[in-house]
């Protein structure tokens, strides 16, 4: 099983030891980058599990390349 965990910077330190010291569990920190792109994945897919819900008004993709 693979999570992400959001920690606050000072105790990043503090928790990736105890992680690192548990035989079963590798870590592998992110990017600043590769987190942004995710958290950007995960609220777009977030928005089209809204729209197909029918809580949230989508748009066209005219609309959209118009826009463009």
């Amino acid at each position: 099983m693979k999570v992400i965990l959001d920690i606050k910077d000072d105790r990043a330190p503090f928790i990736m030891e105890v992680l690192k010291n548990l035989k079963d569990v590798k870590t592998k920190p992110l990017t600043a980058y590769k987190a942004d792109v995710l958290e950007g994945i995960k609220e777009a897919v977030e928005e089209v599990r809204l729209i197909k819900q029918g809580k949230l008004k989508g748009i066209s993709a005219k609309d959209l390349l118009n826009e463009l």
